[in-house]
C-alpha cells in the first residue's frame, strides 16, 4: 500500500460521517485544486474499499489536467468530469439527481490574488451564484467553502475568531478582493436560503497545506514545503511572528464532510485545530529541521507583496465544529512529515 493510500484510509477511519455519503451524488467545482483532489481521492478510495457507491461530478477548466490529476479514476463509473470555467458561460451538468453541491473553485494564493484579481473576485461571487443556482434547481445541499480571511484583522479584542466575529478589512486595496468576495459569497448563500429555500452550510477554512498542493501555489507554507522537499534552506520573507491556524488537507476534508452531513442549515463553521496553530517562523523551522537545512530571510518582490495578507494573528475558535463531533489532535509536525513523504512518493 502506498503512503498516500494509507493516508486516505486513515482519514476515512477518522471520519465516521463518511457513511452518510453512501449512494450520494456530489457536484464539486475546483476539482483539481488542493482540497478537491484530496476529497475526490478519498471518495474514490472508499468506493473501492468500502463500497461507498458515491458519485462525483467534477468541474474543472482543463480536461487534460484533470485526466492527469485523476488518472486512477478518470474512467471510473463513479467519476464524471465536466470541462467548464465557472467565470465564463453557463455550467452544464448531467441531468441527474444531485445531493450536494460543493463550491471549492477559487484563487487561494498571493500571486494569483495580485495577478488575477478580477477572476479571484468573480469565482467567489459570480461563480458562487452559478453554483448556488444549480443547487437550488436540483434541491441539493449547498456547501460554500469560505475562509479564515473573512474575519479580517484581529484588532486585539479576541484571542481566537468565533463565527460571530468580523474584524477590519480595508476594502479599498487590491488584497481585499479575496476576503471581501468571500464575505459576499457567504451573503449570497444567505440570500439563496431566504429567497429560494436553499439548504446551505459554510465551512470557514484555516490556512491549508498538504501533498495535493499545486506546484504554482505561492502561499508561504507551500513555498516552505517545496524548499524542504528539495533540501533547500527555508526562505522566510518576514520576521515570521505571524500566528495562524493551519490545517492539513486530510483534516480539512474530514471537517468539511462533518459540516456537509451534520451542519445546520444557514450556519458557518470554523474548520481548524489548536494542535496545528503555529507561527510562521516555527513552521519554517519545523520544515528546515525535517530537511536538515536552515531558515533564511529574503525580501519579497513587489508582485508577491501585493498579494500578501497583512494579518499578524488569525486563530480560529473551533467550538461549533467540535459540537458536531469533529476534532483532531494530530500535531502539525507529524502532518508536515506526512506531506513530504507523500510528495516524494508522487515524485514532485
Amino acid at each position: 500500500m502506498s503512503a498516500y493510500q494509507d493516508n486516505l484510509d486513515n482519514c476515512a477511519k477518522a471520519t465516521p460521517a463518511l457513511a452518510d455519503l453512501r449512494g450520494k451524488t456530489i457536484l464539486m467545482s475546483g476539482a483539481t485544486g488542493m482540497i478537491g483532489k484530496y476529497f475526490i481521492d478519498l471518495i474514490m478510495r472508499q468506493n473501492q474499499t468500502n463500497n461507498l457507491d458515491c458519485k462525483i461530478i467534477a468541474l474543472g477548466r482543463n480536461k487534460e489536467k484533470a485526466a492527469a490529476r485523476f488518472k486512477d479514476c478518470f474512467d471510473d463509473e463513479h467519476f464524471i468530469f465536466v470541462e467548464c470555467d465557472i467565470n465564463a458561460g453557463e455550467i452544464v451538468v448531467p441531468d441527474m439527481s444531485i445531493d450536494y453541491v460543493i463550491h471549492a473553485a477559487s484563487n487561494t494564493h498571493p500571486l494569483a490574488y495580485s495577478t488575477y484579481p478580477v477572476s479571484t473576485i468573480e469565482a467567489n461571487i459570480a461563480g458562487t451564484n452559478k453554483m448556488a443556482k444549480i443547487a437550488a434547481d436540483r434541491k441539493a445541499r449547498f456547501i460554500f467553502l469560505s475562509s479564515v480571511e473573512v474575519y479580517g484583522e484581529n484588532r486585539g479584542d479576541i484571542e481566537a475568531f468565533d463565527e460571530k466575529y468580523l474584524g477590519y478589512i480595508d476594502c479599498n486595496t487590491l488584497r481585499a478582493g479575496y476576503p471581501e468576495s468571500k464575505r459576499c459569497g457567504e451573503a449570497l448563500c444567505q440570500a439563496y436560503k431566504q429567497q429560494y429555500n436553499l439548504d446551505i452550510v459554510i465551512p470557514r477554512l484555516a490556512r491549508i497545506f498538504g501533498p495535493t498542493m499545486l506546484l504554482d501555489d505561492s502561499k508561504a507554507s507551500s513555498q516552505f514545503i517545496k524548499n524542504s522537499l528539495n533540501g533547500e534552506n527555508i526562505v522566510l520573507k518576514s520576521e515570521g511572528t505571524q500566528f495562524f491556524s493551519y490545517l492539513y488537507v486530510a483534516d480539512v476534508v474530514s471537517g468539511i464532510i462533518y459540516c456537509m452531513v451534520k451542519g445546520e442549515n444557514g450556519e458557518a463553521y470554523n474548520v481548524a485545530s489548536n494542535s496545528q496553530n503555529i507561527t510562521l517562523r516555527d513552521l519554517a523551522k519545523n520544515l528546515a529541521d525535517i530537511a536538515g537545512t536552515e531558515v533564511v530571510f529574503d525580501i519579497p518582490d513587489e508582485s508577491e507583496r501585493k498579494g500578501y495578507s497583512t494579518a499578524t494573528k488569525a486563530l480560529l475558535d473551533t467550538k461549533k465544529l467540535r459540537e458536531l463531533g469533529w476534532e483532531t489532535t494530530t500535531p502539525i509536525k507529524q502532518r508536515l512529515e506526512e506531506t513530504l513523504t507523500i510528495l516524494k512518493e508522487f515524485g514532485n
